[in-house]
């Protein structure tokens, strides 16, 4: 099929900027899986911005920058948080319901919570369920819009670039994707002037995820391979709070339980254990309360630590957390009378293809927005809810871009088809599982929350051997999603363990026991392509 824009990813990110596209172009939306299986539709928390009056955006710029660990973009740090409040005004102009409070004025104000490493209250949410609400409002809007098409059960596999034209060019412009359809199997070539991935994280490559099924680093892996770089991508975030449940796996109690009171507790010992890691408390950002997580877990053998909020009352509680009440109880779990037991788990992808401030990458014609992206926003730390507001920044910079420029962009030529005359049907499924299961493992217990060299360049020697047999298996069989996922998992595994083994300090996300101090001076880790593995068709 052939757009003007094609978006891969139909999250906040990718339908904001479809959106800002279709007001004068023509564009396809791919979508892995259905429409709203990202990682926007799973947010609890909210989208953090400088609405309230003592606040400013001097203090929410500060504020980033402090969660980053000195490793962000100030030009970014600035670009996003100047926007902010137009990108709330824009939701509510979509019929976003976000919460409502009585003003000094005894009229409706929007509701401001807090969470961890915030100076003041700017995170406006749907109680706590902001991601689906934000989700709901974008999709209605594309959906009616007449200039966008929605296709779902796309599995995008590669780029299509310069190699790809029926008279070869070698280039590295970007002329859209080939994708898998996943209801019928064939692979088609989507061609565009104009190529937004809005993929998502790389948070399946870890055994213990906030992140959905489909969060495999696609985006970022289909840019690798084309020649674009990467950054920071040792910097993976482990939300501090996932429940800890030995049959509900992946369920996230939302920052904002702490931001409202909540308090971590031993257990064991029956105390509250953040005064002795950090002056602020449960409010910490998010590296410092996972390590701390970590470090009383495996102090005292434990399985899981408590999170306490049945000191404040239960219709706050029921009223702030709905949805968690809700789901709790359903698991025998009050969390107005009782503690909920909870452990770190991968959350955030602060790496990515490398942006500027436009959502341009490395390749011509090939954008990013999103998780996906290593804007600068970020550094080695997100600061709670600077996501869906990075989604929704970056989704409409990039559109504004390519209207401004429209004029300079060239019509795709014709490119090859998908070549499957030299691939079968596989009849060993069980590779696949097996080797997504080892590289989960392998990335939680040697490049987790605390790493090591020597955990490290095992991780690396098990990657090495599994891209051949991976790369193997791609070049015998058809793709399917799975075997798709599977390779993108690998390489993004590799990009993460080369990205870690390059910073020989501890900063941020990344910790290793071989280099615990920060260095003077905050550098990217920036990875060039020409060494890859691993090879498109």
């Amino acid at each position: 099929m052939r757009a003007d824009v094609i978006i891969v990813g139909s999250g906040a990110a990718g339908l904001t900027a479809a959106l800002a596209l279709a007001e004068r172009l023509k564009v396809l939306v791919l979508a892995k899986g259905e429409l709203t299986s990202g990682s926007t539709a799973w947010a609890q928390g909210g989208i953090a911005a400088v609405l309230d009056a003592g606040d400013t955006f001097e203090d929410h710029i500060r504020d980033t920058m402090v969660a980053g660990a000195g490793l962000n973009r100030q030009q970014t740090v600035e670009f996003v948080v100047e926007r902010a409040p137009h990108a709330i005004d824009r939701l509510i102009g979509l019929g976003v319901p976000f919460n409502t409070a009585m003003d000094d004025s005894g009229g409706d104000a929007l509701h401001l919570t807090r969470e961890g490493g915030h100076s003041h209250r700017r995170i406006v949410h749907v109680d706590d369920a902001t991601g689906w609400a934000v989700q709901a409002a974008l999709l209605a809007a594309v959906e009616a819009n007449p200039n966008i098409t929605l296709m779902p059960g796309q599995a995008c596999i590669d780029l299509i670039t310069g190699r790809h034209e029926l008279r070869y060019s070698g280039s590295g412009r970007v002329w859209g994707v080939y994708a898998l359809d996943e209801a019928t199997g064939r692979v088609e070539a989507h061609t565009a002037s104009a190529t937004i991935l809005a993929t998502g994280g790389a948070g399946r490559v870890y055994q213990f995820s906030t992140a959905p099924r489909g969060a495999t680093g696609d985006g970022i892996a289909m840019a690798w391979r084309a020649g674009a770089r990467v950054s920071n991508m040792e910097m993976m975030q482990f939300h501090p709070t996932c429940l800890y449940n030995l049959d509900v796996k992946n369920f996230l109690v939302t920052e904002a339980v702490r931001g409202e009171g909540g308090r971590l507790i031993n257990p064991r010992t029956g105390k509250r254990f953040m005064p002795f890691y950090d002056d602020r408390l449960e409010l910490a950002p998010r590296d410092v309360v996972a390590r701390a997580i970590d470090s009383e877990i495996k102090r005292f053998g434990l399985d899981y630590v408590h999170l306490d909020i049945s000191h404040m009352p239960a219709d706050f509680v029921r009223s702030h957390f709905p949805n968690i009440h809700e789901k709790l109880l359903g698991l025998g779990i009050d969390m107005t009378r009782e503690p909920i037991p909870v452990v770190p788990a991968q959350h955030y992808t602060c790496g990515g293809i490398v942006t500027d401030l436009h959502g341009h990458t490395d390749l011509p014609g090939l954008y990013a927005a999103g998780e996906c992206a290593e804007s600068g926003l970020h550094g080695a730390n997100r600061l709670a809810s600077n996501s869906l507001l990075e989604c929704l920044v970056f989704g409409e910079a990039a559109a504004s871009d390519i209207l401004a420029r429209w004029g300079e962009f060239e019509a795709p030529p014709p490119v090859c088809a998908w070549d499957e005359s030299r691939v079968s049907n596989s009849d060993e499924e069980v590779i696949i599982k097996q080797n997504w299961t080892e590289i989960r493992r392998f990335m939680w217990n040697y490049v987790g929350i605390v790493r090591s060299t020597k955990r490290l360049e095992r991780a690396q020697h098990r990657i090495r051997m599994l891209f051949e047999e991976v790369e193997d298996y791609y070049g015998q069989f058809r793709v399917t999603t799975d075997l798709i996922e599977l390779r993108n998992l690998l390489q993004s595994a590799d990009l993460i363990v080369r990205s870690a083994l390059k910073r020989h300090e501890s900063r941020g996300l990344h910790y290793t026991l071989d280099y615990p101090e920060a260095l003077p001076q905050a550098r990217d880790t920036v990875l060039v392509p020409g060494m890859g593995r691993s090879k498109g068709r």
